[in-house]
């Protein structure tokens, strides 16, 4: 799922192409997508864009007579731009069934006309979880937001506050969109391990070190990723948003050696995330319990990634 770094530079780009420009057409694929009935997604046509903005992992369109569009891509949605060239494709002749014509085996959910070119929705697998709403002025767009402090925006007082105001373990503290905005599975990985912290330290019983710590990592880590997602696109439009990416300490690099320690990353699997981290830098050599194989192993379960690697030779 696109977290804030992610987010953030999308919002810059959409800012160079469409503020200011006129949404003179939207063509909807799935029914699923649009949330929302009033106003209707036809009144923002013609509108002219002012503003963009973030809203946790959501995208606010802001148009002219305080209407929103507001987009959340989920796990599997991404965004396209395509010039002018491609401002009349033949697939707008035809709403229900708008197509990409960067990949036209991954059909657009949703195309967004503009005046300078056209901007897409697609959405990777059979689940359709991306979803638009349509709604109006800031009451609106209040009933969106999860309600999470920003990280920029608050200091370390408040920040130690929101993390300790119930007793969860971190990487449930950083995830959760009531109490901070914007971080989700991936980067939360990475603030972890640049702080150098359990991902299932209570909150409660962290010291004061170690919140100060948690907290300008955390400031850090957003930071540096966003700058390198920026050099990245290189002023392209982008498109090779995804979880797992190259020069990631530890999300997405099970097994592979860290990269302050050299041993072995190890993961917690749980639905359809996992948590990555490295046991001698974060949970002093302990290995943490995966739910699955702990149940199926019990007694057996390795304490330690040393033992772990002895249990692998064994095999």
């Amino acid at each position: 799922m696109p977290e804030l770094p992610d987010i953030v530079v999308y919002i810059e780009a959409l800012e160079e192409r469409i503020k200011g420009q006129t949404l003179e057409r939207v063509a909807l694929a799935s029914p699923f997508l649009l949330r929302t009935a009033e106003p209707p997604i036809t009144s923002v046509e013609g509108k002219k864009v002012i503003q963009l903005r973030r809203i946790g992992k959501r995208i606010g369109f802001g148009l002219e007579e305080d209407l929103w569009l507001v987009l959340h891509l989920m796990i599997a949605g991404r965004l396209h731009w395509h010039e002018v060239e491609s401002k009349s494709p033949k697939s707008l002749k035809n709403p229900r069934n708008p197509k990409n014509p960067k990949n036209p085996k991954n059909p657009s959910l949703a195309t967004f006309q503009f005046s300078n070119g056209t901007l897409s929705l697609t959405e990777a697998g059979s689940k359709r979880r991306a979803s638009l709403h349509v709604v109006t002025g800031e009451a609106g767009l209040q009933r969106l937001d999860p309600g999470g402090s920003e990280i920029f925006e608050i200091d370390l007082d408040h920040f130690a506050k929101v993390l300790q105001s119930a007793n969860h373990t971190l990487k449930r503290a950083l995830t959760d969109p009531r109490l901070f905005s914007g971080i989700g599975n991936a980067y939360s990985d990475e603030i972890l391990f640049a702080a150098q912290l359990s991902p299932v330290a209570l909150t409660q019983r962290l010291t004061p070190g170690e919140i100060q710590r948690l907290f300008e990592s955390t400031r850090v880590t957003l930071t540096e990723w966003a700058e390198r997602l920026r050099v990245e696109s290189g002023g392209r439009f982008p498109e090779k948003v995804t979880a797992f990416r190259e020069g990631m300490a530890v999300h997405g690099r099970y097994q592979e050696p860290c990269p302050r320690c050299g041993n072995k990353i190890q993961r917690i699997r749980y639905a359809s995330n996992e948590t990555n981290y490295c046991p001698n830098c974060q949970t002093a050599g302990k290995l943490l319990a995966d739910r699955a194989l702990s149940r199926l192993l019990r007694a057996d379960w390795p304490r330690t990634a040393d033992e772990l690697e002895v249990l692998t030779l064994r095999e």
